[in-house]
């Protein structure tokens, strides 16, 4: 027996287990689709063919022994911002980087579940934008329409996940980079609490914005993937309280308070919700009430919050800078973003770290109030390859500010929230909105995530089958 594209996490857990599939197969299926894909969708940096097939048949050997893991012999991918042992960390960058001496800790405890690491996902620079381009590798396209991007920055992992290269996939997210990938490819993109899955060998990334996410297909398998990467280094300065993700899958929410929030949080410039988009995240609110839900609409306080985000932002961009083996290759745009983040480093950074308690005081109000807010990830749809790529940095800030002012504040406050599709615009580009709730509710939008997606089957649609091409990808 074989498994095509469409078996998800859970299935090909479950097909190993029983004895149906040999890990062997699994692992030899989603190379070659990675492989026929490369030329076209371009979705990874790095495939690790021979050290994957070595693991695929060590984890027949444990099968054959009757040993059981959640994820035991299942191919999954990650996004090269994660440590690999023996593969280089370039993070979207230019340049020959050495190969790491260990896993991180997300990869580490995937690798104790069992998953079998295919691959490391394409990024751009540093995972600032929400495009997945740069010359250190070209540009990586969105199975659905491979004229426009993935979106970014794990652009990569979503493109791999949507066109059925591997059944999940990890990415991190510092201003939506899981959720805004998710929304335009169609896919449920999970942003966890702050800690829940480890960034060590960062204790903190980008100041603390930056978490490591999940993204699959569906509820459950985002849920499943959550569950295998989470979990702390003993130096981790954020260790939340554990949570079983993939039972939540399994239960009904209850009857929500769910506060539907359609105004761009606090901008520098304007920025505008696409009345086809709007109409999408509306229709979703729709089939909340008629779930049952109590839905109105209603905004978080969210105040002057992007004055706490760009200190905390910019200065991880520097530290990045500080490190990189090549800064002359960087974009100059990274490199203007870290003078500004050297400018901010000291007092107004301290300034934006202490902020956040008072954020989370004024927004945790809101939650008496409601249980749940539904905004959409994005404002507009996916842009086309090249749109962002080639403009100068104050540009491409308003470009994305336009495009994708909705996300990032969920990052400054470090609590969950899940991306969930919304449909299509505009001819076939997928949408998507956001339940986003207080600290430590995955189990709480997990479990509301799935009541939608058992009404709405977003799961079953698939974009078309890709194709290997001769044209350059770039």
């Amino acid at each position: 027996m074989t498994l095509d594209r469409s078996a998800g996490l859970a299935e090909s857990a479950r097909a190993l287990a029983a004895g149906e599939v040999t890990a062997r197969a699994l692992v030899e299926a989603a190379l070659a689709r990675i492989e026929a894909s490369q030329s076209s969708l371009n979705a990874f940096r790095i495939v690790r063919t021979k050290a994957a097939l070595a693991e695929a048949e060590a984890a027949d050997q444990e099968l054959a022994a009757g040993i059981r893991k959640p994820l035991l012999g299942v191919p999954v991918a990650v996004k090269d911002d994660m440590d690999v042992a023996g593969e280089p960390t370039a993070f979207g960058c230019q340049g020959e980087f050495p190969p790491v001496a260990e896993d991180g800790e997300a990869v580490r405890r995937l690798r104790a579940a069992g998953a079998v690491i295919v691959g490391k996902t394409n990024t751009c620079e540093f995972g600032q934008w929400p495009f997945t381009e740069g010359p250190a590798f070209g540009a990586t396209r969105n199975p659905w329409s491979p004229e426009h991007t993935p979106g970014g920055s794990s652009g990569g992992s979503a493109a791999a996940v949507a066109a059925g290269l591997v059944p999940a996939a990890l990415g991190s997210d510092g201003a939506g980079s899981v959720r805004i990938p998710a929304s335009w490819t169609h896919l449920i993109g999970i942003k966890p609490q702050r800690g829940r899955i480890s960034t060590w060998p960062r204790g903190e990334s980008f100041q603390g914005i930056t978490v490591n996410g999940t993204l699959a297909r569906t509820v459950a398998d985002a849920a499943l993937l959550l569950d295998a990467a989470s979990g702390n280094h003993p130096q981790d300065p954020h260790r939340p309280p554990a949570v079983r993700a993939a039972e939540a899958a399994g239960r009904d929410p209850g009857r929500l308070r769910i506060a539907l929030s359609l105004r761009p949080p606090f901008t520098a410039v304007p920025a505008r919700l696409r009345p086809e988009v709007r109409a999408q995240v509306v229709q979703l609110a729709e089939l909340l009430a008629d779930l049952g839900h109590h839905v109105e609409e209603a905004d978080p306080p969210y105040g002057q919050i992007g004055l706490t985000f760009v200190p905390r932002a910019t200065a991880g961009i520097a530290e990045r800078v500080r490190e990189a083996p090549f800064p002359a290759l960087l974009d100059r745009r990274t490199r203007g973003a870290a003078r500004l983040g050297g400018l901010l480093g000291g007092a107004p950074l301290r300034v934006a770290r202490r902020a956040e308690a008072v954020l989370h005081r004024r927004i945790g109000r809101f939650f008496t109030s409601y249980d749940v807010v539904l905004a959409p990830t994005t404002a507009a749809p996916p842009p086309r390859i090249g749109a962002l790529l080639d403009l100068n940095g104050l540009a491409t800030d308003r470009a994305m500010i336009a495009a994708c002012p909705y996300a990032w504040p969920w990052n400054v406050l470090g609590w969950p929230g899940i991306n969930v599709p919304a449909g299509f615009v505009m001819g076939g580009l997928p949408v998507g909105a956001q339940l986003l709730g207080p600290a430590n509710s995955e189990p709480l939008l997990i479990s509301l995530a799935a009541q939608l997606e058992a009404r709405a089957r977003w799961h079953e649609a698939w974009p078309p089958p890709v194709t290997a091409t001769d044209s350059p990808v770039v």
